[in-house]
């Protein structure tokens, strides 16, 4: 028996034409969010340690803060 084209699995991909452009989207929206991360952290390194302290902040939380890791409190969320 031979297999017809049209009885082949397709990937899932390819039987959802908009996975395609929603993969495109998410790898967009994923690569701007790592610009303004970036920003963000290289703009909380710049500032002063009496600045970082009005807003709740050490040097050493400035990564994980800004991956909303540590909430305004101090304490950690999510490890």
């Amino acid at each position: 028996m031979s297999a017809v084209p049209s009885t082949l699995v397709r990937p899932a991909v390819a039987q959802r034409p908009g996975a395609v452009f929603r993969l495109l989207g998410a790898s967009c929206h994923w690569i701007a969010g790592y610009f303004v991360r970036r920003d963000a952290i290289a703009w909380l390194r710049d500032c002063d340690d009496a600045a970082l302290r009005d807003i709740g902040l050490t040097r050493r939380e400035i990564d994980d803060a800004v991956r909303g890791l540590v909430t305004p409190s101090g304490r950690e969320r999510g490890r």
